[in-house]
Order: structure tokens, then C-alpha cells, then sequence
């Protein structure tokens, strides 16, 4: 049972009699029907859609608790408090630092089973556990080689704050983001591209016979830009791509670099979406 500690990651909590309602018509995520134990991804979106902030939030006691990178805390609190106005909600940093991912057999939330599945690996027919504190030292590069072969994506290796639309990260299958809750920041453009099917940027696989090139490069078909290299390990990584683009260029045998490096690219089985072979057929 691997367990990997990320320092990098800080903790929030939310509490209060107004704390659901407050969350609830402020970000991506259905909290009303999270369940106990359950972690689910979610993002604060910008008027226009993108993601302003990412995290992970789950029930702690009658509040909440939201894990986000350690260089977005500040900010999301400050976010947060700006949205608050008058309601009775309390927001505060938790003193914890960084987050222990475990997986695999045995993986039950470490000391006093303390810790909550992610729902993104689950539908993954993976079973992770996050607990905030350090409970284990196994080398981040093992949750990330996890994370890569899964198609989970982390913002700043894989895509930048305030450039990717929720549907860019695949947040409209990994539970992160609800079309039926009513209004959040950000509601009317997401809830535009799920209806109208126009979204074309995805996550995907990447991989090479030979180590892949570093993080940021360009991958092209026949010179022209099909999305950008995120996460490396080896010769497996992530990318945002255009899946209308990879699509035909894949039915034409057009081969695929990321750089000068040949790559195939497979989208996210669990995520149950196809290339299109023709830009027409791309659908969210």
C-alpha cells in the first residue's frame, strides 16, 4: 500500500449554520448530495467560466473542509471572504500541512481511519484515500505515475489557473461539476457548453516509445498545434488536447508529436468519451 505525503497542499475549513447554502451557490460542486467519507473535486470559476481556483472538498463534522496547493490557499481564502458578505460562515486555514494520498489494498485513511476517498480515482475503479497531516513516505513520483495513468490532472502541471474551462479537465464526468444545482459563479457558461456539446479541449494519456519530452511542449500533427504536454513521468504523461484535431489526424494516420517525439494518445477510459474523426463530430 503505497502512502505518499504531498507538501504542497494546505487546508481550509468551513463552518457555520450558513455553510452549505454559502458553498452550495458559489462553486462547481453538488455539496448537498457529498457523502460522508466522500472527497470530490471542485473549482471557484471565474465570471466567464474558467477556473479561478481547484480543490478537493469533503465533509468535516457540521462544516466542510476544502484542500487545495499550497500557493492557492491564500488566495481562495481571501476569494471566499470576499463572497461571504454576511453570512454566518467562518473560514479559516487548518493548521495541518500537506495531505497523505494512500491506494491500493490496506489503503483505509491511516491513523484512526481518518481519511476520505477521492472520487475522481473511484471512478477510475481505483480506491484513494487523502488524510491531511503526513502519514506516510513514499515518493511523490509513485502519485504521480497513479495520477498519469488514471487521467487526473493537477493545475500548474497540467493546465494554468484562469486558462482551462471546468470541461477542459474533464470535471463535468469526475463529479466536480453539477448541471442541476442551480446558480454558481460561473453557471450560465459551463451549463452553455455541456448543452451545446462544443467543448473540444480534453484530457488524454500520453505516450512514447522513448521518455517524453519536458512538461510544456507543444504536440502538433503534419505542424500544426494539437495541445500541450503536462505531467512526465518516463514515457507516459498528460495533455490537453484538441480531441476534434487528434481525432482526424489519428483517422488520417497523420502521426502526432509532442516536440519531435512520436506519441499515441488515449483518452480517459472511465471518462467514456471517443475521438472524433472530423471536427463536426467533436462532442462534450
Amino acid at each position: 500500500m503505497p502512502a505518499v505525503f504531498l507538501k504542497d497542499r494546505s487546508l481550509l475549513s468551513i463552518s457555520g449554520v450558513e455553510a452549505q447554502s454559502f458553498l452550495q451557490n458559489l462553486i462547481t460542486t453538488d455539496i448537498i448530495s457529498l457523502e460522508a467519507g466522500e472527497a470530490r473535486p471542485g473549482a471557484l470559476l471565474t465570471p466567464q467560466g474558467k477556473i479561478l481556483f481547484d480543490f478537493m472538498i469533503w465533509r468535516e463534522g457540521d462544516g466542510y473542509t476544502i484542500e487545495t496547493d499550497a500557493g492557492q490557499r491564500d488566495g481562495l481564502l481571501k476569494r471566499l471572504t470576499m463572497y461571504k458578505l454576511r453570512a454566518a460562515v467562518t473560514l479559516a486555514p487548518r493548521a495541518e500541512e500537506g495531505v497523505t494520498v494512500s491506494w491500493g489494498e490496506g489503503a483505509m485513511g491511516g491513523e484512526n481511519n481518518q481519511g476520505v476517498r477521492d472520487s475522481r480515482f473511484a471512478k477510475a475503479g481505483v480506491t484513494l484515500i487523502r488524510q491531511p497531516g503526513k502519514h506516510g513516505d513514499g515518493e511523490e513520483a509513485l502519485y504521480d505515475a497513479l495520477r498519469i495513468a488514471h487521467g487526473i490532472v493537477t493545475s500548474g502541471s497540467d493546465f494554468a489557473l484562469q486558462d482551462a474551462f471546468p470541461h477542459d479537465v474533464l470535471m463535468d464526468f469526475n463529479g466536480g461539476l453539477s448541471f442541476r444545482k442551480g446558480c454558481y459563479v460561473g453557471q450560465e457558461v459551463v451549463s452553455r457548453m455541456q448543452h451545446r456539446g462544443t467543448a473540444r479541449r480534453r484530457v488524454v494519456t500520453v505516450s512514447a516509445a522513448t521518455a517524453l519530452p519536458e512538461t510544456g511542449t507543444e504536440i502538433s500533427a503534419a505542424g500544426k498545434p494539437v495541445g500541450t504536454l503536462g505531467s512526465v513521468e518516463g514515457d507516459h504523461g498528460l495533455a490537453i488536447v484538441r480531441i476534434d484535431r487528434a481525432g482526424a489526424a489519428m483517422a488520417a494516420g497523420t502521426p502526432l508529436l509532442a516536440g519531435e517525439t512520436p506519441v499515441s494518445l488515449v483518452l480517459p477510459q472511465w471518462s467514456g468519451l471517443v475521438f472524433p474523426t472530423s471536427a463536426d463530430e467533436a462532442s462534450a
